[in-house]
């Protein structure tokens, strides 16, 4: 087991319920869990360790939302993720933990002023945003989303960036990241066990958090069918910016 204190134990199972959360809910919501994670872990281990919690909360998010996936979105963004997934085991194996923490939290800062960019144009202008972004935005925001989710797990803020982006109703919203981090968290299984980050302590305390990912999950499928659209989309942004500021500093 990885010798911890008390508050570091409390850190990760409120990061074990956010991460839950954000599965089924609020997919802004991981960002917390992965700065409270790089509090406690070194950058690598804490990869590692989320990423067995994320596979847990992709199979509640798969039973809730798995009829609301938009495919062409999916297969439009497939090859730039795997570029980017790529790019970002090279990255992972040579990079530093702080370097990885503030790339990722540029990378995010980045994607936040140009989704709020492009929606004070469009209101500007008095254009509605299509349901789905084009060839340029989508190879843009699904390389730096296979980038970050390999390197950090911190794929859920950009992809949700992209998914503001371009209207995407709550539902549509869920389901299609659903199916997105399902899918991509499964691929980069075997690039992190390459690197050898799956250690026994690292199982077992995923072991233990394990069931507080579940309990966060069935919260986020309450709270889920409560949320008005415009609500949902300023809290993803304000937990995403909030995320991205604590992995900077």
């Amino acid at each position: 087991m990885i010798e911890l204190g008390a508050w570091a134990w409390v850190a990760l199972a409120v990061a074990a319920v956010t991460i839950g959360i954000s599965k089924t809910a609020l997919p802004g919501g991981s960002t917390l869990a992965i700065a409270l994670f790089a509090t406690v872990l070194p950058a690598r281990t804490s990869t590692a360790a989320m990423l067995l919690l994320l596979i847990v909360g992709d199979v509640f998010a798969l039973i809730a939302y798995r009829r609301h996936a938009h495919w062409p979105t999916l297969l439009r963004l497939a090859p730039a993720v795997l570029a980017g997934l790529l790019a970002g085991f090279a990255f992972l194996a040579f990079a530093g933990d702080g370097i990885v923490r503030r790339a990722i939290g540029v990378i995010l800062l980045v994607m936040i002023a140009v989704t709020l960019w492009r929606r004070w144009r469009q209101r500007r202008a008095g254009v509605t945003a299509p349901p789905t972004g084009g060839i340029l935005l989508s190879g843009v925001y699904g390389t730096l989303g296979g980038f970050t989710t390999m390197v950090a797990n911190a794929g859920g803020p950009v992809m949700s960036m992209y998914f503001l982006s371009t209207r995407t109703p709550v539902q549509v919203f869920l389901g299609t990241s659903a199916w997105f981090f399902a899918v991509i968290n499964l691929v980069k299984l075997p690039f992190l066990a390459g690197l050898g980050l799956f250690e026994g302590p690292v199982l077992l305390m995923d072991a233990l958090l394990a069931p507080l990912v579940v309990v966060g999950a069935l919260l986020g499928l309450r709270v889920a069918r409560r949320l008005p659209q415009q609500l949902f989309e300023r809290i993803v942004i304000v937990l995403t910016v909030a995320g991205s500021l604590y992995l900077l500093f």
